[in-house]
């Protein structure tokens, strides 16, 4: 019988996904609502609030070093549960803020406890599976976390519609609750092989930095994830920019998080027997594609935008499914076995310099309505030329997704 992921560890399996879906849960319920439980309820001007929050996240930079060496000396699934349990704490300071300083505690614990979490979960997803390829458990997980925090935000959505600032706080509450029963479902229920520090190999972030075909790695992700951040000015472009519905940008958000969270699997399953760089340059000129198409979304017609929307939307969630869990294969793959817990939570910068840079991209809105999408053209095409150098450098069995996992 062929059973394509995780055939053994049930229970650490489906106690890695269960926990992975309530902490994206409670992240759905409070994230999006941060700047508004720091204006409404602590009571801090927009742009106080803004600066405070930005300036907590700036620390996540710190992380990625910090955590490689922990995932080296305690194993992953130490640290992802100390990750959440540090987001909890996050969460119940913002219960406790009351002024600006307040504020920037609670957030930048939650900014560690995030860079912490998605520095080592990848690597424990890893060792929970026992695929070679790692496209399918990372597409599983991009699903069910795309899925729960879809859920978390339509929940947090309902319970604001009260309108009252005590719905604000029980988010904060919930939000709490959920990172610490998913620490302990991770902590009592998922198993990893002990670590071996006699095999395992310390690695820092500018050794990593020092190998290119990793480095390329790295850039091309940044440059994609900085296309797919552009997101954030999607609602001002749409509303404000084209004239849509006040209501498109969240049923284009919705209907881009149900296709995340049903077609992941399907996708890298469908591309198995495809070049890992040749999928990645595909979907990277596929979001090249988008933005040239979000920037021509200036020229159409008034009666054609809100299917020309949702059409354009399917392209960039396809070349998302594509891209991501393929990408996070390759950034296992790559390093040796005794190195890969450095290598994977340096492989983090990607998305946090991407992240950091992106409010920079939506500024662009202020110059030109169509710069933003051409600079999201622009570095997408850049991604697929540095993916290319990275298809003829790296070695073939890295570059070559394994086949399903037989099991008798």
């Amino acid at each position: 019988m062929t059973r394509p992921n995780w055939p053994r560890l049930d229970r650490s399996r489906f106690a890695l996904v269960a926990g992975l879906a309530i902490d994206n849960y409670g992240s759905g319920l409070f994230l999006p609502l941060a700047l508004v439980y720091a204006t409404r309820v602590v009571d801090l001007a927009v742009d106080t609030a803004g600066t405070v929050v930005a300036a907590a996240s700036v620390l996540g930079f710190a992380v990625p070093p910090i955590a490689g060496r922990l995932t080296h000396r305690l194993g992953p699934r130490a640290v992802v549960v100390t990750s959440q349990l540090l987001q909890a704490s996050g969460a119940l300071a913002y219960l406790l803020a009351g002024d600006a300083v307040g504020v920037f505690v609670a957030a930048a614990l939650l900014a560690a406890g995030t860079q912490l979490f998605y520095c080592s979960v990848f690597v424990l997803v890893a060792d929970v599976s026992t695929d070679t390829a790692k496209e399918r458990p990372f597409a599983l997980i991009q699903m069910v976390r795309a899925g729960s925090f879809g859920l978390g935000t339509l929940t947090g959505a309902l319970l604001l519609s009260w309108g009252s600032d005590t719905a604000l706080r029980w988010l904060v509450g919930l939000d709490a609750a959920t990172f610490v029963v998913a620490a302990v479902l991770l902590a009592t229920l998922v198993t990893t092989e002990p670590v071996d520090h006699e095999t395992a190999h310390r690695v820092g972030p500018l050794t990593v930095l020092r190998d290119r075909p990793y480095l390329a790695l790295m850039a091309a992700v940044c440059l994609i994830d900085l296309a797919d951040f552009a997101l954030v000015g999607m609602p001002i472009f749409v509303i404000e920019v084209v004239d849509g519905p006040a209501w498109l940008p969240g049923a284009l958000l919705a209907t881009g998080t149900a296709m995340v969270s049903l077609g992941g699997v399907r996708v890298v399953d469908a591309l198995r027997g495809v070049r890992r760089t040749r999928s990645m340059q595909s979907a990277a000129a596929t979001y090249a594609v988008w933005g040239i198409l979000m920037m021509a979304m200036l020229w159409i017609p008034a009666g054609w935008l809100i299917p020309y929307s949702f059409a354009i939307g399917v392209l960039r969630v396809a070349a998302s499914l594509a891209f991501f869990p393929i990408a996070g294969a390759l950034s296992e793959a790559l390093p040796p076995t005794q190195r890969r817990a450095g290598y994977m939570s340096t492989y983090q910068y990607a998305f946090t310099t991407a992240q950091a840079a992106a409010p920079a991209v939506v500024a662009l809105f202020a110059v030109a309505s169509w710069l933003p999408w051409a600079v999201v053209a622009a570095c997408s095409l850049a991604a697929t030329a540095v993916i290319g150098w990275l298809g003829r450098t790296i070695p073939a069995t890295s570059n070559r997704a394994a086949a399903p996992v037989t099991v008798a």
